[in-house]
């Protein structure tokens, strides 16, 4: 079987061979040419993949390194039979530490308690539930939004007598303090997320929330958005995904609060299992029987000891997930130098998740919520 991988997708080179004959390149050489007599394809959302690309190929199945799949025509490989498969969930335990390290930021730099805050998650499948969970945790009000999901599960319901737990975006918007995104990018249908969050959005929210978008780009209106921080109708913003990447707005990325390259997902977990679950789909499909699958050990951290012993109760929590994560320095680099967007993103340093981490001297009222969280203590 002959197999074509994106090389920048990480702990992939030299396991993927138990599979076949491999060949890496970067996403963006991924050509017509190049894939023509490929069995299989591992890829990122680097390169679209529909007839143009696909037509006239030996390609039998996509494996997509990623939760999204607006990178692939959908309706073109299920009509000429070429199979997809993506990562659902894979970055969702990520996402939900840059969230949490962005909300610990923004209490600090505006001096609220997170606990006094209500929170309009919108969007909660694999990661908004991460996200709900972990607000849960920090002792914030948490309000859902979710319309696809709510109609699913409330129509499952005998007699449709149990109350949702879900609110419409009106509630959001009259009640929630920070917003966060987590749909995925949908440009037709009854739910369509493209522009979810426009100037109209902007012009009737009741509160002057903070609004975080680590899912999509075009979510939100971006223009609508930069308007909005000018005329004060939001109090700031976390930008990890933007419209246009690369050539994001200069404008906007100096007046968010918390500015990243589109790498809310990039942990070295979340990046070890997207390729796991790859490996999974190849496996599956193919009817290969590879078992166990050989699998890369990911590396530790360079500072796997969290020693609280001299932080204040106040700022245990904080700074043990900023230990683990701070998005700050990668806000300082991109709005020092935008035009490295992708290498700051193929070039990302080791991120490892919570369970990395050992934590010692922590108050005993502290502990709990750390161990909720996923830390070792």
């Amino acid at each position: 079987m002959k197999i074509l991988a994106d090389a920048h997708i990480p702990y992939l080179k030299g396991i993927a061979e138990q599979f076949g004959e491999v060949e890496y390149l970067p996403g963006n050489q991924f050509t017509k040419e190049a894939i023509s007599d490929k069995d299989a394809l591992i890829v990122r959302t680097v390169t679209h993949f529909g007839k143009d690309i696909l037509e006239g190929s030996g390609v039998k199945l996509i494996c997509s390194a990623t939760i999204g799949f607006d990178h692939i025509d959908t309706r073109y490989c299920d009509a000429a039979g070429i199979a997809w498969r993506t990562a659902p969930g894979c970055n969702a335990n990520s996402v939900e530490q840059y969230v949490t390290a962005s909300l610990f930021y923004l209490a600090d730099k505006y001096g609220f308690s997170l606990k006094e805050k209500s929170i309009g998650i919108i969007g909660v499948g694999n990661v908004g539930s991460k996200v709900e969970t972990a607000c849960r945790k920090l002792g914030m009000r948490v309000l859902l939004n979710d319309p696809p999901r709510e109609e699913r599960e409330v129509g499952q319901k005998s007699g449709g007598m149990e109350k949702s737990v879900f609110v419409d975006l009106e509630t959001v918007k009259k009640e929630a303090d920070i917003i966060t995104l987590h749909t995925p990018l949908t440009k037709s249908g009854k739910h369509k997320t493209y522009h979810l969050v426009d100037e109209y959005f902007f012009d009737t929210l009741d509160k002057k929330p903070f609004i975080i978008n680590s899912c999509r780009g075009s979510v939100v209106d971006n223009p609508a958005m930069k308007k909005a921080l000018k005329t004060e109708k939001i109090t700031g913003t976390v930008i990890d995904c933007w419209e246009n990447e690369p050539d994001i707005d200069r404008e906007l990325l100096q007046m968010a609060d918390i500015a990243t390259p589109h790498i809310a997902g990039y942990s070295a977990d979340g990046k070890w299992t997207a390729t796991k679950m790859s490996l999974e789909n190849l496996n599956e499909f193919f009817e290969l029987d590879v078992y166990p699958i050989k699998l890369m050990q990911l590396p530790q951290p360079n500072n796997p000891v969290i020693d609280l012993r001299e932080v204040e109760l106040d700022y245990q929590l904080a700074y043990a997930v900023w230990q683990t994560y701070n998005p700050m320095m990668e806000t300082m680099n991109l709005k020092a130098d935008p035009d490295k967007f992708y290498w700051f993103r193929s070039n990302y340093p080791l991120r490892r998740e919570y369970g990395a981490y050992k934590v010692k001297n922590a108050d005993s009222r502290v502990v709990p919520i750390l161990k909720q969280l996923g830390f070792d203590v």
